[in-house]
């Protein structure tokens, strides 16, 4: 399995979203001597982020990745965070319609998996949880985000805004007019990115629970009361 965790950003300065191949670049203190100490702090410190599109020699390096960033979540939700199974996540590969994307850190000639986006331009597969008619009704052309996942020790540091910035920016070039994920209702994390970048609320499947008392295996008898119209109520 690749570690991205093998390069660590360096100071204090923080990549940015800058357009695929762009550079983060930090303030210059006044004068010509400050100007040079800054500048090669920012080179030892910035990395470069750029986006391709995913090959099928990545899909285990990719799928390892995935059961990293997902794997506190998961153990705190219902649902668990698609793809569940290996085997699925393989066969999306294999999917029309379905654009993977790849994230990378690069500093010189290493490359490390930050980031990974999932998205299709229409409801994908048979068995799919979407209403294409809630969207039609509302006149609605979406995009629909299956995955957005950024490296757990990458967090912060505007990989998942630049991710956003992509995802968008393939909707607009189809014509779409809105961009559909689905959040776990307690990942915090999450919502509290999308809402900062004003995501709403459309629509929610919500899991109810209540607690049971134990009691006998069985059940005693009940008296279940007839309506006038039963059988047992006609005359002969």
């Amino acid at each position: 399995m690749t570690k991205p965790t093998d390069i660590k950003p360096s100071g204090t300065k923080r990549p940015g979203t800058k357009p695929f191949g762009a550079k983060a670049t930090g303030n210059r203190a006044s004068g010509n001597r400050s100007r040079l100490r800054t500048d090669a702090k920012v080179r030892a410190s910035e990395l470069e982020l750029g986006v391709r599109r995913l090959h099928r020699r990545d899909l285990n390096k990719v799928w390892d990745f995935l059961k990293l960033v997902f794997r506190d979540v998961n153990r705190q939700t219902v649902e668990y965070q698609r793809p569940r199974l290996k085997k699925s996540f393989f066969e999306i590969y294999e999917e029309e319609g379905v654009e993977q994307l790849v994230f990378e850190a690069r500093r010189g000639s290493r490359r490390d998996l930050v980031g990974y986006a999932e998205y299709a331009y229409e409801i994908v597969g048979a068995d799919s949880w979407i209403n294409h008619r809630y969207f039609e009704d509302r006149d609605m052309r979406p995009l629909f985000v299956q995955e957005l996942a950024v490296h757990p020790d990458y967090h912060g540091f505007g990989i998942g805004s630049f991710m956003l910035e992509q995802v968008e920016h393939a909707a607009r070039l189809r014509g779409c007019t809105h961009v559909i994920l689905e959040v776990a209702e307690n990942n915090d994390a999450a919502l509290q990115f999308y809402r900062k970048r004003s995501f709403q609320k459309i629509d929610a499947a919500i899991f109810l629970s209540r607690k049971l008392d134990l009691g006998a295996e069985l059940l005693g008898p009940r008296i279940i009361k007839l309506r006038s119209e039963d059988p047992g109520e006609q005359e002969a």
